[in-house]
């Protein structure tokens, strides 16, 4: 029987994989996503998170489904994929970034910003301003869950039960607000817009395990049919602020740095990505 401890640090590890999943493909997504050794480690991770391994969409076989994608076969063809359906901006046909989903968010945007910033500064963290994205691009949200998830993990190898209750209270908080309110519609486009092709294919895996998260956490998944934020309300006004008080002080007993123990190369892809440890915090 899987423990909880193995748990949190296989969702950190598939959390990692979908941020990196959704980043501009690179040779490092291409092996660690779809080399068979790299895919069969992942679809382990997966067998020891999913809930019902003997249903037909199952987390594993989802994974190893992205090896047999016909534009799976190289980084050239996967960079085509990846720029049809992402394009070079916020406003492609699908948008990879939470605040262009929904009605909800037409003039909320800068609180909805900030919010998001809010979280990943309540845990001492910030955006790597060298990546030039915003806090809401899908793969930070992710990676700010993969970082979660190995702290909670950290904080059940420490017995720590204050730590865990604010870990698991921040996944929660996060899902209900913004990762799982999106996620449905985000994926449920790209699977019908790419059925057989490989971002398609990392959408239905996507759909799955985060379904399967907000299950975990008692929090309802959002509806799978977002309208689209009209690109003539587009702004440039991304500031982010506020919102820390979410969740408080837990990052003080957990450093970033602490939580990589045993897992360096998947911690690595977000402190060097898109999140990265705020040093200057106090």
């Amino acid at each position: 029987m899987t423990n909880q401890l193995e748990v949190a640090l296989g969702r950190g590890a598939l959390y990692e994989a979908l941020a990196l999943g959704f980043r501009p493909p690179t040779e490092e997504m291409v092996t660690r996503l779809l080399n068979e050794q790299y895919n069969q480690d992942l679809s382990e991770i997966a067998e020891m998170v999913d809930e019902k391994v003997t249903a037909s969409t199952a987390l594993p076989a989802l994974v190893r489904n992205w090896r047999a994608c016909p534009d799976a076969r190289d980084i050239e063809t996967l960079a085509s994929s990846y720029h049809y359906y992402f394009g070079h901006t916020a406003h492609s046909n699908i948008p990879l970034y939470e605040t262009e989903y929904g009605e909800d968010t037409l003039f909320q945007q800068p609180q909805q910003l900030g919010d998001i910033a809010g979280f990943y500064g309540a845990f001492g963290l910030t955006v790597n301003l060298s990546e030039h994205e915003r806090v809401d691009q899908v793969s930070c949200e992710c990676e700010f869950m993969a970082f979660l998830g190995r702290k909670e993990a950290y904080a059940i190898e420490l017995n720590d039960s204050v730590m865990v209750e604010e870990t698991s209270k921040a996944q929660k908080l996060f899902l209900k607000d913004h990762l799982g309110r999106f996620i449905p519609s985000f994926t449920k486009l790209l699977m019908r817009e790419s059925p057989k092709g490989f971002y398609g294919q990392l959408a239905r895996f996507f759909y799955e395990f985060v379904a399967q998260d907000c299950a975990r956490f008692s929090v309802s998944a959002g509806p799978e049919h977002l309208r689209l934020r009209p690109t003539e309300l587009a702004d440039d006004c991304f500031t982010c602020g506020g919102g820390e008080a979410v969740i408080r002080d837990s990052y003080e007993t957990a450093p970033a740095c602490e939580i990589s123990k045993g897992s360096d190369k998947l911690i690595n892809i977000s402190t060097k990505k898109c999140i990265a440890s705020n040093t200057n915090r106090d």
